[in-house]
């Protein structure tokens, strides 16, 4: 659905599509020998899907990545070409559906195998698979044990001209943190798993492990192509690797609201539910028109940064479902004026990085969590898309 840009909003989520072709292309050149797949699952992190995968493959993403089959159907539906890679499947899932849609589909064990080769089997068509190793991250996967009856089996489905096996694959564990001794056993195990494979037959076009910190930290994991995830959105994958900024990236999301009421109120007013925050003296209040059911994070009552008027401000008292207080200290800005809970931080404004501390989380779930109530628009499409 769009909207005109400068229809009065409650909220909204600014989205910079420039930025993210910017970040793009500076991730490319940390691995400028592999591929680029834009991981674009979760409503691209809360961003907007179908924007967002359009403005990667622009900036010469070659590959998308969703979680689910039905993120990359949609995708397809939407008229998306090129390569569409899902991963996250459950016995009777729509295989024919991925099949028919022609998607890169991720095999973890052997039932996963059975069915998409019954599905191809009733198309009377070839399905394009990946097969996903477990090295250690203990989540999807199949495990070195259980590698040898998935790769024999594959072939057989291969020869009998029911799947291509296109990918071998698998994801770390802790490679947001510098110099663990889990990312580098992953990646030998990786390559033995890697070699097992090929030696028994399979000729794959991509080998892949590298998520953000691989991308950006860790040159020997990239192989035939990155998987960039959060970093895409310009936001870093472990403050301990180092900034967005140290990194060449740029924050995407921007999330900004007018304030509802502003109000005098009196010392030793209760704000909010069980009154947690009690006005210390007369002072002014200001109503910001966004709550836990738009995504912003309750545990970051009290403690929740936002930039009215130019100075940093701290949410008073409880996020409630669709509003939060903050206490202006008598300045008396208008209805309306804007309140920016985050963005690049360019102005002063926090970041999501910022609302992750305050929340006791990650900046990951900070903006995947803005929810649909709230409008995203498009800052160079000049539009507003309800995600």
């Amino acid at each position: 659905m769009n909207e005109n840009v400068t229809a009065p909003l409650r909220a909204r989520a600014e989205i910079d599509l420039a930025a993210l072709r910017a970040n793009v292309r500076s991730l490319r050149a940390h691995a400028p020998g592999a591929a680029f797949m834009a991981v674009v699952k979760a409503d691209a992190y809360g961003h907007g899907m179908l924007p967002v995968a359009r403005a990667a493959k622009e900036a010469g993403a070659e590959w998308i990545g969703t979680a689910t089959a039905e993120e990359a159907l949609r995708l397809r539906a939407a008229g998306l070409p090129g390569r569409i890679m899902c991963w996250l499947w459950v016995p009777g899932g729509p295989w024919r559906e991925g099949v028919e849609a022609d998607l890169d589909l991720s095999v973890s064990d052997l039932w996963a195998l059975r069915e998409v080769a019954a599905a191809a089997r009733q198309l009377g068509r070839t399905a394009r698979i990946q097969l996903k190793a477990d090295t250690g991250l203990g989540r999807n996967g199949c495990l070195p044990a259980d590698w040898p009856e998935l790769v024999g089996e594959a072939l057989a489905a291969q020869a009998a001209g029911l799947v291509t096996v296109t990918g071998l694959w698998s994801h770390f564990a802790c490679a947001d943190e510098p110099g663990h001794p889990a990312t580098a056993a992953q990646l030998e195990r990786f390559r033995e798993m890697v070699a097992y494979a090929e030696g028994r037959g399979v000729t794959p076009e991509v080998r892949h492990i590298a998520n953000s910190p691989g991308t950006l930290t860790l040159p020997e994991t990239h192989f035939d192509l990155v998987r960039p995830g959060i970093a895409m959105y310009g936001i870093s994958p472990g403050p301990q690797l180092g900034t967005p900024a140290d990194f060449g990236l740029r924050p995407v999301m921007s999330l900004k609201a007018g304030l509802a009421l502003v109000k005098h109120a009196p010392g030793g007013l209760g704000v909010s539910y069980g009154h947690q925050y009690v006005t210390p003296g007369a002072t002014t209040l200001g109503l910001v028109p966004l709550g836990y059911a738009d995504g912003v994070p309750r545990h970051a009552s009290g403690t929740g940064p936002v930039l009215i008027g130019g100075k940093r401000r701290t949410v008073a008292g409880r996020i409630a479902m669709d509003q939060f207080v903050v206490d202006l200290g008598g300045d008396e800005p208008a209805a309306g004026e804007e309140a920016v809970l985050f963005g690049p931080g360019d102005a002063g404004e926090p970041t999501a990085e910022d609302w992750a501390a305050a929340a006791g989380t990650i900046a990951y779930e900070i903006v995947t969590r803005i929810g649909p109530r709230v409008p995203r628009v498009y800052v160079d499409e000049e539009s507003v898309v309800d995600a």
